[in-house]
């Protein structure tokens, strides 16, 4: 019976819990030398804003299918990645299961973490064949959670999910931040990124639908803290993102300006949340000013990705512009 355990890879949750995650399987492996800041930015994910129109908590991780939601981040960083997941009522989901665990043990056997939802995101770092388990750190406590081979993607969500990496191809950074911003142009665009459902707006339109319920006032309490302070910290993330790459484009500079002016509106959101046990909950007496402050923080973003797309024009996007010759999908 085998056992493993990747001592040197510590998560820890900062971010996004799937940037937490990447960020410590990658530096780990020598993949990623960069801060979390870096990589949030380079995959995009700083940038993804979901809301679900009753602020439902949630939202912070309901940014689109998963898998293809996460793919373009990774192609960016020129890293090889395989993913499974799906709902755990399926019949064949014990097939699928079962074979997530072998290759599970055998990235942790080649020296690679892996992604996994917990729920949210969390790393799996080692496994024991003996007692059957794998360890998984959460990014919030220092033990690891023990997770049974035969509890391998049962939560309470009903959704399960594993992700793995391998080798890497090197990227020119300018690239890299090229498709950061298309990869931020796109997010911004789409509405609905789990249609048909269109409880959870993406990009602009998950500005409009929070203002909405805000003033609605049919929201979930304990959303509304959970996705201001995700927003709070993403677009914290984009500025600081901004500021290392500044310099290579004049809009560039004028994109993180917008995101600068949108660093004073933070400061006034994070002064409508208070500490209620371990989390933060919003104060029920700022949800028409959070509503207004949001209106301007999504003027100033809408800017800001302007800039964004005057500096995609300039280059050919061979990834959106190139039809196949049996049109936009593939065979499968």
């Amino acid at each position: 019976m085998a056992e493993n355990i990747l001592d040197n890879l510590i998560m820890k949750r900062e971010s996004k819990s799937y940037v937490d995650s990447l960020h410590a399987i990658l530096t780990h492996t020598g993949q990623f030398q960069g801060s979390k800041v870096l990589l949030a930015g380079y995959t995009g994910m700083a940038f993804k804003l979901a809301v679900h129109r009753r602020l439902l908590p949630m939202s912070v991780t309901a940014y689109g299918q998963w898998g293809e939601a996460h793919r373009p981040g990774i192609d960016n960083l020129g890293i090889f990645t395989i993913w499974d997941g799906g709902r755990t009522r399926h019949s064949t989901f014990s097939y699928y299961q079962r074979d997530a665990v072998n290759w599970v043990r055998r990235s942790l056997n080649e020296g690679i973490g892996v992604i996994y939802w917990i729920p949210e995101f969390g790393v799996i770092h080692g496994y024991d064949d003996s007692d059957r388990i794998f360890y998984v750190q959460d990014g919030w406590s220092k033990e690891p959670q023990i997770l049974l081979y035969d509890n391998f993607g049962l939560n309470f969500t009903g959704f399960w999910y594993c992700q793995v990496f391998g080798d890497q191809l090197r990227i020119p950074e300018q690239q890299m931040l090229l498709e950061s911003l298309r990869l931020a142009i796109e997010d911004w665009d789409i509405p609905y990124r789990l249609l048909p459902d269109r409880n959870i707006a993406s990009g602009r339109q998950a500005y409009d639908v929070w203002v909405q319920a805000l003033r609605s006032g049919d929201f979930d309490k304990s959303g509304a803290g959970y996705i201001l302070e995700s927003f709070c910290h993403s677009r914290t993330e984009i500025r600081m993102y901004l500021q290392d790459v500044r310099g290579v484009w004049n809009e560039l500079d004028q994109a993180c300006a917008c995101y600068e002016q949108l660093g004073t509106l933070i400061d006034q959101m994070k002064g409508y949340m208070d500490q209620q046990e371990k989390r933060r909950v919003l104060r029920p007496d700022t949800t028409e000013d959070l509503a207004q402050v949001l209106v301007k923080a999504k003027a100033l973003e809408e800017q800001a990705i302007d800039y964004f797309r005057v500096i995609s024009r300039k280059y050919p996007d061979l990834k959106r512009s190139t039809v196949p010759r049996w049109g936009a999908h593939s065979a499968r």
